[in-house]
């Protein structure tokens, strides 16, 4: 099975979540094409997606928006899993409503979005994004949970095989 895993990272963390996931669903013993939305010009051939977003002030990156816009209609005819990565600084890297992660989702009929803790790293940042993380209350560290992770990418694995 042929699957796309699209990853929209902009200081690395999302990107690396996006490499452990492929690893997996390729010792699965499944065909993984991982790219960044952007670089993507035809979904075609592809059985199932994979699609994953750092989040910024709630929301997906707009290239992830505009992959899942651009595909919309090929990605609604294919088993489609999504996830976020971010917000270190919230409890536990929760959030308190998911909705509001990726809207672009809602117009998407997933089989799953899964939120991943982040990593938060000021001397990534520019100047503005650092001065929003502190206001908001972004703890420095790694916070991924590479288990979880890897958990996640098994249970897509299984979902795969029972299709």
């Amino acid at each position: 099975m042929k699957i796309l895993l699209v990853a929209s990272s902009r200081h690395g963390s999302t990107e690396e979540v996006a490499n452990v996931l492929a690893d997996e669903l390729r010792q699965a013993g499944l065909e993984v094409d991982l790219e960044r939305p952007e670089d993507v010009v035809s979904v075609a051939g592809y059985e199932a997606f994979v699609i994953g977003s750092a989040v910024y002030l709630t929301h997906w990156t707009e290239e992830a928006m505009d992959f899942c816009g651009r595909f919309r209609e090929a990605l609604s005819a294919h088993p489609v899993w999504a996830f976020s990565v971010g917000l270190s600084g919230l409890p536990k890297g929760k959030i308190s409503d998911p909705h509001r992660i990726g809207p672009v989702l809602l117009a998407l009929d997933v089989e799953d979005h899964l939120t991943f803790a982040g990593r938060f790293d000021p001397n990534k940042l520019s100047l503005r994004e650092r001065t929003i993380a502190k206001v908001g209350g972004a703890a420095e560290g790694d916070f991924r949970d590479w288990g979880e992770i890897r958990t996640w990418a098994r249970t897509i694995v299984e979902a795969l095989h029972q299709s």
